[in-house]
Parts: C-alpha cells; sequence; structure tokens
C-alpha cells in the first residue's frame, strides 16, 4: 500500500508520542484534522497503527487514542562492552519488549535470547551495534565492521546471531552513552557538551547542536591518541595517556601508596572509591590524585571544544567523589566550564544504541513507504 506523505508524518509523530488521539497529532504534525484522519485511516489499513482506547476531555469528550500496529515493527539494541554486553529489543515507540546481559563472551546467546522474546509478527526493522572502536561509514551511513583488533574478532563472534537481511548499523559506544545523556540523562536540554568516560580506557563523546560529531575518520574523541607523556625527557607513546587515566593503572598506584595500617588493599576500584568515601586517608589520597588527571584531561578538552558542558561518566568517572577535584583542576587551568555526574550510568551505552536504533527504525519504515510513490 502506498502511504501519502500525511501518513508519513503522522506516523512519526506517534512513534514520539506512543500514544496519541487525533487532535493531538494534528498539533504536532501541523495537519488539519481531517487530513489526520485520512491518514489516521491509511496507516490502521497498513497495519503501522492501532485503536488503543478512548480518553476523556474536560469537556466530558472522548476522543480515540491511537497507538503504533504490530506492523510498525521492532528494533535491536546491542551493547559489545568490554566484559558485559546488553542488549534491547524495542517497539519503535520506545517501549522495551525484551532485554538479556550476559559476558561479553555469551554475547551472540544474548542476542538470540532477545530476538526469541520480540513479536513474531512485528518485523525487525534495523539493528545497531555500539563497539569499543572507531566506526568507520560507508555512503549509506551504515557502520562498517570494525577494522581493528578492539571489536572485531567480538563483533564476528556475536553477528553470527543477527538475523539475514536487517541494517546493522555499528556506532562507538560512547557516541552512544552521550546521546543517552543528551535524551534522557544529565545533558538534558543541552543541545552541546563534552561527555567524558573514564574507566578501564577513555573516551569523548562530542555533541554539537544536539548531533554526535565523528569526525573525517569517525574518530572524534579519541583522547587515548592525545600524545603522553610530553616533556623534555620521554617520548609520547601510542595511547599512552589511556593506560595513564585508566581504571588498572588507577589500581597500580594505589597498590603503591598502600599501608599495612589501611588494612587490605583495594582490588577493583570499586572498592577503592567505597574506601575513598569511608574517609580512608590514603585511598582518598588516590582518588583526589585520579580526579585531578581526570580534571586536566577535562581542561585539553575545554581548550579545544569549549563545550560548556562536561558530564563524567565511566566505572570511574560517574563517581562523585571526582567533581570536586575535577572542576578545581579544570577552574585553574582553563575557563568556567560546568562538569557533572552521568545520570545514565551503566545502562548509558544501550540505552542510547536503542534511541539510535528507534531514530533509524522509523526512519527505515517512512524512507521504504517513501520508495513505492
Amino acid at each position: 500500500m502506498i502511504l501519502s506523505e500525511s501518513a508519513r508524518a503522522v506516523f512519526a509523530v506517534l512513534a514520539a508520542a506512543g500514544t496519541a488521539t487525533r487532535p493531538r497529532l494534528a498539533a504536532d504534525a501541523g495537519l488539519s484534522k481531517p487530513t489526520v484522519s485520512a491518514a489516521v485511516a491509511e496507516l490502521e489499513a497498513a497495519g503501522l497503527a492501532a485503536h488503543s482506547g478512548t480518553a476523556s476531555s474536560g469537556t466530558g469528550r472522548t476522543a480515540a487514542v491511537y497507538r503504533l500496529g504490530p506492523a510498525a515493527g521492532t528494533v535491536l539494541a546491542v551493547d559489545l562492552g568490554p566484559d558485559r554486553t546488553r542488549v534491547r529489543g524495542c517497539a519503535l515507540d520506545g517501549s522495551l519488549l525484551a532485554e538479556a546481559t550476559t559476558s561479553r563472551a555469551d554475547a551472540a546467546d544474548a542476542v538470540r535470547e532477545t530476538l526469541a522474546a520480540l513479536p513474531a509478527d512485528a518485523p525487525l526493522r534495523t539493528i545497531v551495534v555500539a563497539v569499543g572502536d572507531v566506526t568507520a561509514q560507508d555512503h549509506e551511513g551504515t557502520g562498517m565492521r570494525p577494522a581493528t583488533a578492539k571489536a572485531g574478532p567480538a563483533y564476528d563472534a556475536m553477528a553470527v546471531a543477527l538475523p539475514p537481511g536487517v541494517p546493522v548499523h555499528l556506532e562507538n559506544n560512547v557516541n552512544c552513552a552521550a546521546l543517552a545523556e543528551l535524551h534522557e540523562g544529565a545533558a538534558r536540554g543541552r543541545h552541546t557538551f563534552g561527555y567524558l568516560r573514564i574507566g578501564v580506557g577513555v573516551g569523548l563523546g562530542i555533541v554539537v547542536g544536539g548531533r554526535v560529531l565523528r569526525g573525517a575518520n569517525g574518530a572524534a574523541g579519541e583522547l587515548a591518541r592525545l600524545p603522553y607523556p610530553w616533556d623534555d625527557d620521554r617520548e609520547p607513546r601510542r595511547e599512552a595517556l589511556e593506560e595513564y587515566v585508566g581504571a588498572h593503572s588507577l589500581l597500580h598506584r594505589a597498590a603503591e601508596a598502600w599501608q599495612s595500617a589501611d588494612g587490605p588493599r583495594p582490588r577493583t576500584t570499586e572498592q577503592l572509591f567505597a574506601l575513598a568515601a569511608e574517609g580512608r586517608a590514603t585511598a582518598r589520597a588516590v582518588v583526589a590524585r585520579h580526579a585531578a588527571d581526570v580534571g586536566r584531561l577535562a581542561a585539553a578538552v575545554a581548550a579545544v571544544l569549549d563545550p560548556g558542558l562536561i558530564v563524567l561518566g565511566g566505572s570511574t568517572g560517574a563517581d562523585p567523589q571526582l567533581l570536586p577535584g575535577v572542576r578545581a583542576e579544570l577552574e585553574r587551568l582553563s575557563w568556567p566550564t560546568e562538569v557533572v555526574s552521568s545520570t545514565v550510568g551503566d545502562l548509558g551505552t544501550v540505552t542510547g544504541a536503542a534511541g539510535l536504533a528507534i531514530a533509524r527504525g522509523v526512519q527505515t519504515v517512512t524512507e521504504a513507504v517513501r520508495a513505492k510513490d
């Protein structure tokens, strides 16, 4: 069935709203009520919209409420993290339909489990996979297989579970988390900001004008490539900055500073930050030094981007104990820049990937129909 331009517009509005009456669809789509009534009828005939009840107004009148129909379909989001894989299946209105979390080695099983839980009569529109790697884009804007050893083999092991014929888009995991902060987290309402992730590695998601900045090679925000160290006596080494700021080096510094009187040495960064929160002097000193290091990295971000806002995320970066030290070091080295902690946490990457998948899924439906005109 060939749908009109108005039906495509109404479909996009309904996907964003979840449920809506015809008056609301008319207002949000900028169309007349008769045009919306005709568009809704087209969508119902195609299975892209369905009646879901009625709503009462203040005057006592009732209005029909509509939702997406089963033919609208579903999307799949995969966060192929360094240790854990998170998978979500969603409807195009954002409703969570299925999810699974497993080890990275069992990523294919998590994908199969989630796919099996999705409605059998709903077509899978698109798949977004978040990877810890640079993701080049082809001429259609679809992310191609990651080429480096960081994510390529893990992606291949997971991809055997993906159904054939469904568009797959790859996106950098930090960019996905930045999108989650933009739409649901600490940067909501801010169209330009930097999302600085500090954990096992380091990375920066750059959002300008509400869109992720990817760069000519898809490598914008790859802070691991900043020259480090940079002084008269030592030559910079490739990705040495990530090695220095990352969680493994943080624990190594804690081990070097630890005294027998401090009790058991922390084996994880979570234990280290918990001890600092308890007021343990050595733990607090190590965390304070880490905060200063992150503050210097934030100053480099501010010097290049002047983003106005930096959101700190990642397994160590999101801990609020870092905020005072990061803010102080950034203020000492650069101009005023707001710094806040992430509010989406560990689910930021899969949340952002799901949002991106939904947007592409809606686009897939409307463009597929438009191609018939």
